[in-house]
């Protein structure tokens, strides 16, 4: 009987298919979005009585993903993988050091928002850049939400870091996004500089992240736009392959003839107007 309950647990929490189970994640992914905006707040000089009403929903939050942490855990099929998984490791990262009092790292369940590129049924059309294809929207999605979340956890940590040394700098997490945005492009205004030695050392990593994979995803986000621009939705009638250059007449994935595309005929140039 454990067993069958432990299956059907773990089944719902990775399932976003059913309702249940796409609820079910869609709730979570609203609470880790919940809990990143409550940290953003509590940076700003707010009322005594708001921040203790946000601390208190804060802490609520805490303790359902502990109870989820838990759930997954106890119907984990390998207990010691999940533990060590990434996704596992972010999880009781982001719970340990406020259950026990130390830093407050709870930015980083933003990683946990890779989760809900599966629950996106992306959907193609025509854009500025020309038509956009669902595999290549997911993509490009993918390329953005990854340098959102570097640019995130990153203002996040230089915050926790450089705040209680360095307030008139780092003042609030805006503070700290500007400082990451401009470190990790290289711009290196001058205007923010860390003191501490740990501000120093988040700096050459975030200047190694903005050297290394910034224009990486930028690289890979402009040659999927320049690919997509000649590409048109020719549906292929045997693998429902959805689009091909726009002078494809056999489908690239399964050699199948296609039906051309019917342009409209412009009367000036036909000689009919």
């Amino acid at each position: 009987m454990w067993t069958s309950w432990q299956q059907r647990v773990r089944f719902y929490l990775e399932d976003i298919e059913t309702p249940i189970g796409r609820s079910f994640n869609l709730v979570i992914t609203a609470l880790v979005l919940l809990s990143s905006a409550i940290f953003i707040a509590e940076t700003y000089p707010i009322p005594p009585e708001l921040r203790a009403r946000l601390g208190t929903i804060d802490l609520a939050i805490l303790w359902l993903f502990v109870v989820e942490y838990l759930l997954r855990l106890w119907s984990a099929e390998h207990k010691l993988r999940y533990c060590l998984s990434l996704y596992g490791l972010i999880d009781l990262l982001a719970l340990l050091p406020l259950l026990l009092g130390a830093a407050d790292i709870r930015f980083i369940r933003v990683f946990r928002w890779f989760r809900i590129l599966r629950l996106i049924r992306f959907v193609g059309g025509n854009t500025i850049f020309g038509y956009v294809s669902r595999e290549d929207s997911a993509i490009l999605t993918r390329i953005l939400f990854t340098i959102f979340v570097i640019i995130f956890v990153y203002s996040g940590l230089i915050y926790q870091v450089e705040h209680p040394k360095n307030p008139a700098a780092f003042g609030t997490f805006l503070d700290a996004v500007y400082f990451s945005v401009a470190t990790m492009t290289t711009v290196g205004f001058g205007d923010v500089t860390p003191i501490s030695q740990a501000g120093r050392l988040l700096t050459v990593l975030m200047i190694l992240t903005g050297i290394a994979l910034i224009p990486w995803q930028l690289g890979d986000l402009i040659k999927r736009l320049v690919k997509t621009a000649n590409q048109v939705e020719i549906p292929c009638p045997i693998c429902k392959l959805s689009t091909h250059d726009s002078d494809a007449h056999f489908c690239k994935n399964c050699g199948n003839p296609l039906e051309p595309v019917a342009c409209p005929i412009d009367p000036v140039k036909s000689g009919k107007a």
